[in-house]
């Protein structure tokens, strides 16, 4: 079985986004850039199940292909993925931030170049927040989609899937081949070793061009004004109990 990751690098989820003077983005020069969290989740279950780790059994997967659409820089996100038992990478080179549209139709037409048995991947970015690649990619392949995952198991040419919902759990099954997105409670990604990431270097990473795939990525969307949250205001000190309640009685009253 095939497994195609698609990895995204993003501005490190450790460090705090500062935007444009100009509020047409956010200021992404001399930032820390890293894989994409939920993207790193999607990668280690592709290697667990490559590996036959948790309750997968070995060799599920025969192969794992990265693919990333994005800067020249994002051959290092692949690295990492290729770091954590990915077998090869694919990177799209794209200047231009894309629209989830334009990044579900590019990534189909990788997926009928590959033809993968299985595409995983993080339910969302944690730069755009869109949450809406991996559905429109199954739209576009018409696959079935699993989405938000917590659990997955895959048997008998179906993935089974636990996901989170608002009341409580639901395990949905899929035909493969299918899309599934992952959620945080899926696994915990391992750090990559020096020896596989000495490994990694040697790997292969193919770089194209969005142009060699003939899609239309022309953008649908205008971005009008990209602003800080407000800030917090400050809080105030209580000398003891009996002033909390009353102070909270007071704000209850407003």
């Amino acid at each position: 079985m095939k497994i195609l990751v698609p990895v995204k690098r993003v501005i490190d989820s450790n460090v705090k986004a500062r935007v444009k003077a100009d509020q047409t983005g956010v200021d992404l020069a001399n930032v820390k850039m890293s894989m994409n969290p939920f993207d790193e989740i999607a990668v280690e279950e592709a290697v667990r199940l490559k590996e036959g780790k948790e309750h997968h059994a070995a060799g599920t997967a025969s192969e794992i292909v990265v693919v990333s659409i994005g800067v020249t820089q994002a051959q290092e996100t692949i690295r990492t993925a290729l770091a954590m038992g990915a077998d090869r990478g694919i990177l799209v080179q794209s200047d231009a931030d894309l629209e989830p549209l334009a990044v579900a139709k590019l990534l189909k037409a990788v997926v009928d170049e590959e033809k993968p048995d299985l595409i995983l991947m993080g339910k969302q970015s944690i730069d755009g927040d869109n949450n809406a690649v991996g559905q429109m990619l199954a739209a576009l392949l018409d696959w079935p989609q699993a989405t938000f995952a917590g659990k997955l198991v895959i048997d008998g040419g179906k993935a089974t899937v636990t996901r989170e919902v608002d009341g409580g759990l639901q395990t949905v099954a899929a035909e493969l081949p299918a899309v599934v997105t992952v959620d945080l409670r899926l696994n915990t990604p391992r750090y990559a070793s020096l020896p596989n990431i000495m490994k990694a270097k040697k790997k292969e990473i193919v770089t194209k061009s969005v142009a060699d795939y003939g899609v239309d990525v022309a953008d649908r969307l205008k971005v009008l004004k990209v602003t800080e949250p407000p800030k917090r205001s400050a809080g105030i000190k209580v000398a003891d109990a009996a002033e909390l309640v009353a102070k909270l009685k007071d704000a209850g009253a407003l």
